[in-house]
């Protein structure tokens, strides 16, 4: 399935690059893609049960940002 975020707050492309490399150690997610130009997270993911896990990560990493999901 696939997944879209905003990602609120976020202000720098090493922040996205480490954000991206993450989640894509995540099991479950089989493609991540953050844009630090559109501030934009698109996931490919085999459950739903993965987000919540996808957003602890984020938040870790980045305390500040704000995920709306789209």
């Amino acid at each position: 399935m696939k997944v879209k975020y905003i990602l609120e707050g976020l202000d720098c492309a090493n922040c996205a690059a480490k954000i991206e490399n993450a989640v894509s150690k995540i099991e479950g997610v089989k493609e991540a893609t953050v844009s630090f130009m559109t501030t934009k997270m698109t996931l490919e993911v085999e459950a739903e049960a993965i987000l919540e896990e996808v957003e602890k990560v984020v938040r870790k990493i980045e305390s500040d940002v704000n995920l709306k999901r789209i």
